[in-house]
């Protein structure tokens, strides 16, 4: 086994929910209307940190298309999967990017770099 290395992206971004590993950056996003067995999911024009599974060939509910998952490259989760060929020439756009499913990723700027912007009370409220 050796050293895991990873990508850290710069931006707003894109995590593994399960690990907070760099997954994407939103200048990539194409577009938030996809949908997986589980949810929504995002269709990107690249993705980091990933690795890709076996080609299949899977019905979507926009036709058969050969995929192959992808996994996240740290904690192993699968994220979404890799459009490899579409059958349709309607959807050939697809060929080469990636879908990340909703509910397996986390938005890095919602999650990590929040800032609590609450009034509070000041040092002199504390007498």
């Amino acid at each position: 086994m050796g050293r895991i290395f990873t990508v850290e992206l710069d931006g707003r971004i894109y995590c593994c929910r399960f690990c907070r590993t760099h997954l994407a950056v939103a200048d990539d996003l194409i577009s938030r209307s996809f949908h997986s067995n589980r949810g929504k999911a995002y269709l990107f024009n690249s993705v980091a940190n990933i690795s890709v599974g076996a080609l299949e060939e899977r019905m979507l509910l926009s036709g058969m298309h050969t995929v192959a998952d992808v996994f996240c490259c740290f904690c192993g989760q699968i994220v979404g999967w890799k459009y490899e060929a579409a059958h349709e020439k309607g959807q050939k756009y697809k060929e080469g990017k990636f879908v990340l499913e909703r509910d397996r990723i986390v938005d890095g700027f919602e999650s990590e770099f929040y800032i609590d912007t609450r009034l509070s009370g000041s040092d002199a409220d504390d007498i």
